[in-house]
């Protein structure tokens, strides 16, 4: 096989292995700050809570598609992941949103708006913030949704594999009256 590099490389290696310099650079040369570059690349809330006392989803007006999962304990905010379909402004947006609102009442949390998301990743593309709206516009959906009793879970669809077997909509029978 011709290579265009030398150096011989171990082809398992390259398989786990991510040089993510361009990517940062690329990123840093359409005007992410490095505070958006590093949510993008950890992505440290990224995820699912498989006891969410709310999941919520929304999508943005680019497309991209946020679902969020919320814990909640004495209306405090105790732990938020995001998943995320979506380019790197969408992702950092959504990770520094978790920053800002863990550890804060669903009162505290439900007054987020788009700026105070900015601040947090001190810069992103113009072309970018629509982002910001979709990770606090699905945190908003989410609070409102939990707190006008949809905590329980009924309003989301039916998923191959579900995240509280235990009351798994499978489960739950139609009584007729």
């Amino acid at each position: 096989m011709y290579s265009l590099n030398s150096e011989k490389k171990d082809p398992s290696k390259s398989l786990f292995e991510k040089d993510t310099t361009g990517e940062c650079k690329m990123l840093s040369d359409c005007g992410y700050s490095d505070t958006a570059i590093q949510y993008y690349m950890e992505k440290p809330y990224m995820g699912s809570l498989p006891d969410a006392d709310q999941v919520s989803e929304m999508i943005g007006s680019c497309g991209d598609t946020a679902k969020i999962f919320l814990k909640i304990d004495q209306d405090k905010i105790t732990d938020i992941r995001y998943q995320i379909l979506g380019c790197p402004g969408a992702i950092s947006a959504a990770m520094a949103t978790v920053d800002i609102v863990k550890g804060k009442s669903i009162d505290q949390a439900r007054t987020l708006n788009d700026g105070h998301v900015f601040n947090k990743l001190v810069d992103l593309p113009a072309k970018k913030h629509h982002c910001i709206q979709l990770a606090v516009k699905a945190l908003h959906k989410a609070i409102d949704e939990y707190k006008n009793g949809h905590s329980d879970l009924k309003d989301v669809g039916c998923q191959s594999v579900c995240s509280a077997p235990l009351d798994c909509c499978k489960n739950n029978t139609i009584q007729s009256s």
